[in-house]
């Protein structure tokens, strides 16, 4: 039996997907019994527990071969990471008293940085969970190719593509959600002792141009992709209805500039075996 939070989401769906297509026990972690039901109908035990329970937490944790770990993503955070804290430290009290004998969690590229920025929730993650007596994995993906939902409306209706990542010739380590999943199950599968972190991206990195072409022999046009200026973030994700907008866009400076990268050489980094074109053909049947 493994538990899986943020299951209702596409990265740990994946996992339980591949846990389940393998035969094994998934337990799905969800907040709330309406979220159970499409999870409980594939045969898996279904834990109520909401991220700040601990004492949910911990049972949801207990008696299982191990657990996969899926901090909510918080894109527009209170200044020093009120919300992410809080979330960590229930998390590390339930793991920390349910013992399980592994833990797989979903990190990020880019943890280690030490400049600030949206990410720096995860390498807090990364530091706080290594203190845990249970062995534990980071798996440290790349930007997600499904990121580019939200650029269908503009590319079907318009033909353009207005990046944030730039230059747009310049290539970025992108991986399909499906991959991260399908390696977050083997993880799962294996013994290992102490903390490890692996690395993981798709089989080419990706430029904004390349996005472009995929968009355009997706939809059957011409797609052309833009710079958004730099000087114009800030107001735009204001705009937008954000708070703190200044770490999103240390981000995706981070990307930009390189210092957000994997900690290992490129030998090193694993590589997932989905293409861009077929995440991009089912992003734009969910459009």
């Amino acid at each position: 039996m493994y538990a899986i939070t943020g299951i209702t989401g596409q990265v740990g769906s994946a996992v339980a997907h591949a846990l389940l297509a393998q035969g094994h026990a998934v337990r799905a972690v969800v907040r709330s019994p309406e979220k159970a039901d499409a999870w409980k109908a594939r045969g898996c035990e279904i834990a109520i527990a909401d991220i700040n329970d601990v004492a949910a937490l911990t049972e949801a944790f207990r008696g299982v071969e191990g657990v996969f770990v899926l901090l909510p993503p918080i894109f527009d955070p209170s200044p020093g990471f009120t919300e992410g804290k809080a979330m960590l430290a229930s998390l590390h009290g339930a793991l920390d008293l349910a013992r399980p004998p592994r833990i797989v969690c979903l990190s990020t590229i880019g943890a280690q940085a030490t400049q600030p920025n949206l990410l720096n929730v995860l390498g807090m993650m990364e530091t706080c969970f290594a203190e845990l007596a249970s062995p534990v994995t980071f798996l440290r993906a790349g930007w997600f190719m499904e990121n580019a939902l939200w650029d269908v409306p503009a590319a079907r209706d318009e033909g353009m593509l207005r990046s944030f990542l730039q230059p747009l010739d310049k290539p970025f380590p992108m991986v399909a959600t499906r991959d991260v999943g399908a390696l977050a199950a083997e993880l799962l599968l294996q013994t290992w002792s102490g903390t490890r972190v692996v690395e993981l991206e798709g089989p080419q990195r990706i430029a904004p141009n390349q996005l472009a072409a995929a968009f355009a022999k997706a939809l059957g046009h011409p797609v052309k992709a833009e710079v958004v200026p730099r000087d114009t973030w800030i107001d735009l994700f204001t705009r937008q209805g954000m708070k703190n907008p200044t770490p999103r866009a240390q981000m995706i400076d981070g990307f930009n500039e390189g210092w957000i990268r994997f900690a290992s050489d490129d030998a090193n980094v694993r590589k997932g075996s989905t293409a861009l074109d077929a995440v991009m053909a089912e992003l734009i049947d969910r459009r």
